[in-house]
């Protein structure tokens, strides 16, 4: 895993449909020399030259010539699949860089059947890693988004991310194609999201998260792949939660961007290892097109956006309430139940879990 531009630099694996376009069974004998060289020919012959694509496809060019095909998406979306297996297939790309972080790219190799499962079974486990991963209310704030994340699920029957499966599949038939996890670790995202936020927008947030209930149709779904429409909600929430578009879209933007300039870049092409342009894919939300376009052109430094400002006062004596109300309702369990069971309930990995969270950060 490359740290600098948090991306997977193997080929990824072969794809899981045989029926379709695989990599090619070279003939016995050729040095590895001559078959990268015969693997290249092939896919300069597959490469379409001025590719027919979808209407959600964004054409940007680096410097040195390379190009990046964006693809925007709507991340419950059959039309936005087809849009990303349409484009790899015609540009036969380089690299194709997706919308995910290291944190959730399990997504990637987990079938639609278990993805349904977890996105709704929402359990204690899952609430113990998510507050000990990001700190006590950057974990309950990503349990009520995967809470909305499940909702959509139970109302479409699709599990999220089917574009970016997609997009590892279809880069697995394209020979020296490299897959590369562009996005903003989510924990920083989570907590820069929650320290911009005041106490009361919280309270909002959670609150408008917590009993969502809109019925969602698919024909809802595709109408986020309009950029009127989603430039509109985007702006009903600049003035809902501006903070949280700031942290939650536009550093992203800002990431994306730096990651997919990362990627469109020349490449070495054998034999002789002369330097080409590279041919790019992206696979973004439609959300963030508009900010990569913005910001294709400008110098960006990310170190801004990667800093997480240490807890709060009022944080640190939030949580010092919550372990003291936890400790005091264990202290009453044991004084009750007596010393062996309160030992027991003391010795429950969820307890220790949760008191391990609670901890004061060190002066």
């Amino acid at each position: 895993m490359d740290q600098d531009n948090n991306s997977e630099d193997e080929s990824v694996g072969p794809p899981e449909d045989p029926s379709e376009e695989e990599l090619p069974c070279l003939p016995p004998g050729l040095s590895d020399g001559e078959a990268m060289e015969l693997l290249w020919q092939l896919r300069s012959q597959r490469r379409q030259s001025s590719p027919e694509l979808p209407e959600t496809v964004t054409r940007l060019t680096a410097p040195d010539g390379s190009l990046l095909y964006l693809v925007g998406t709507a991340h419950f979306s059959d039309s936005s699949k087809k849009d990303v297996a349409t484009t790899i297939r015609a540009v036969q790309p380089d690299v194709v860089v997706v919308e995910l972080c290291q944190y959730r790219v399990s997504m990637l190799k987990m079938d639609e059947n278990t993805l349904l499962r977890e996105a709704k079974d929402i359990n204690l486990d899952k609430v113990q890693q998510a507050i000990k991963q990001n700190g006590l209310m950057s974990g309950l704030m990503q349990i009520l988004l995967l809470k909305v994340s499940a909702h959509i699920t139970e109302q479409l029957g699709m599990a999220p991310g089917g574009e970016f499966r997609e997009a590892f599949r279809e880069a697995g038939r394209v020979p020296f194609c490299k897959f590369h996890l562009g996005d903003r670790p989510i924990p920083v995202t989570f907590k820069r999201a929650i320290a911009a936020l005041s106490l009361w927008q919280k309270a909002r947030l959670a609150w408008g998260l917590c009993f969502l209930s809109d019925p969602i149709s698919k024909e809802d779904v595709e109408k986020c792949k309009q950029k009127d429409l989603l430039e509109q909600t985007m702006s009903e929430m600049i003035g809902e939660f501006p903070a949280l578009h700031q942290t939650i879209v536009a550093e992203r933007d800002i990431y994306l961007t730096h990651t997919l300039r990362q990627a469109t870049r020349c490449v070495e092409a054998p034999p002789n290892a002369q330097k080409v342009p590279a041919v790019v894919v992206g696979v973004v939300g439609m959300g963030h097109v508009p900010g990569i376009e913005r910001n294709w052109e400008k110098q960006l430094n990310i170190n801004e956006i990667m800093s997480v400002a240490p807890p709060s006062r009022f944080g640190w004596v939030l949580r010092a309430v919550v372990k003291g109300v936890v400790v005091g309702m264990l202290g009453y369990a044991c004084y009750r139940a007596g010393g062996s069971i309160g030992r027991v309930l003391l010795s429950l990995p969820a307890v220790q879990s949760l008191l391990e969270t609670l901890q004061p950060p060190p002066a």
